[in-house]
């Protein structure tokens, strides 16, 4: 079994992965993706592009090339609250060149990356090749072993990435400790069919114990419905039936239209978790991503931390990669560098948990707007303050200039 040989190994092909590859392949690095699955068509949750990552598309001039793939454009962020239409963030005071949050499937933002990334000399993905174990010379990472269809394979790197998401194979072969900060909820997420006369606005419903979330695809409605934590069982063993009842109650549509439920296969489960590694890295090693941090879905910002991680990583390490220089001191700079916007997005989801989702799911009676958001109603202008912390998160980054130009 031969070894490659690569300065950069990542292992995830998701939004942090991709978004990293592309960056390091530009700057000149030779770097190599690991994708588990044989392409992106997959059930995925994270399909909003903040206007942090719009403005990453358009500092390395992608943008107009991203926005000819289909997407909707949600420029204020709100719903109902009971019977109350309330707005709760306004895009269109962000100092960036697209004021909106892009809802796009997620295959389609990363297929796009791989094919920007593609022409660059330095860039390898591997789909259907998936690391499975960590090399180590003494306490340092060399590389990882990984399945392919071809049999066990070996990637030796000047330095591994893990972007393998929430569900880490890596993160746990490094044995480095996991804060867990819980969830009181799940989220079941299934799709609807359009019809003609549907408005295409996305925004939430909060109604007496229950929390339903439309996105609308033009010809499909992608809906999520918040359940309280591991509840799951409970409501298939009352049947596919019973939750379709359910569904009309909480949600817009007709009790036909929800016949598109088959089968319990047409109903996905996200298992909500908010944790976070104490320490990002060791020698020859970086997390990045869910894989360092897995966010609630709350404001759909995990996509965007990922790919603010990438960008932060990529300015620090395309250089040291580059003239095989890199070392620890440069993995700890990343991590102080993202570990701060990470805890306070966090520290809000938390908060946004413990003091609406839990309280909502327990409710008995239609709430009504808490006093915060009816004040924004009052005085429009405060919407601004919760669109600059969900649209462009609580630390900026900016590619650097010689990724840019890609000076490789």
């Amino acid at each position: 079994m031969g070894a490659l040989i690569t300065q950069c190994c990542i292992a995830g092909g998701g939004p942090a992965g991709l978004m990293l590859g592309y960056l390091l392949a530009r700057a000149g690095v030779d770097v190599t993706v690991l994708e588990k699955h044989a392409d992106f068509l997959r059930d995925f949750r994270g399909d909003t592009v903040h206007p942090s990552t719009l403005e990453v598309m358009v500092e390395l001039g992608i943008i107009d090339r991203f926005l000819k793939l289909p997407h909707q454009k949600v420029f204020k962020v709100g719903g109902l609250v009971g019977e109350t239409p309330v707005t709760i963030a306004d895009f269109s005071h962000l100092p960036v060149r697209e004021r909106y949050i892009a809802m796009m499937p997620q295959w389609d933002f990363l297929n796009f990356l791989a094919e920007e990334a593609s022409p660059y000399a330095g860039f390898r993905l591997l789909m259907r090749t998936e690391a499975t174990d960590l090399m180590t010379d003494g306490d340092r990472v060399v590389g990882v072993k990984a399945s392919a269809p071809e049999g066990p394979k070996e990637i030796r790197a000047d330095l591994v990435v893990a972007a393998d998401g929430r569900n880490s194979v890596l993160r746990t072969r490094a044995g480095l400790e996991v804060e867990d900060f819980g969830a009181p909820m799940d989220v079941l997420w299934f799709r609807l069919p359009a019809e003609p006369g549907d408005e295409g606005e996305t925004m939430g419903r909060f109604g007496a114990a229950s929390l339903f979330v439309l996105i609308f695809r033009g010809d499909y409605w992608q809906c999520a419905y918040v359940i309280p934590k591991g509840a799951f069982g409970g409501i298939k063993a009352r049947g596919l039936e019973a939750f379709r009842d359910v569904i009309a109650t909480v949600g817009p549509f007709s009790r036909s239209r929800l016949n598109a439920l088959a089968s319990w296969e047409d109903v996905s489960l996200l298992t909500v978790r908010v944790d976070r590694l104490r320490q990002w890295y060791r020698p020859g090693l970086l997390f990045i991503g869910d894989a360092a941090h897995a966010m609630s879905p709350i404001g759909g910002v995990g996509v965007n931390l990922a790919v603010q991680d990438a960008v932060a990583a990529a300015n620090r390490l395309a250089e040291p990669l580059k003239t095989g220089t890199a070392t620890i001191d440069d993995l700890k700079a990343v991590q102080r560098r993202r570990a701060f916007p990470t805890r306070v997005t966090q520290a809000i989801q938390l908060q946004m948990q413990t003091m609406i989702i839990g309280p909502t799911l327990k409710l008995t009676e239609q709430p009504k707007p808490p006093f915060a958001v009816r004040l924004m109603q009052r005085f429009p202008v405060l919407q601004r303050l919760p669109a600059r912390v969900l649209g462009l998160g609580v630390r900026r980054e900016h590619v650097a200039e010689f990724i840019r130009e890609g000076r490789g």
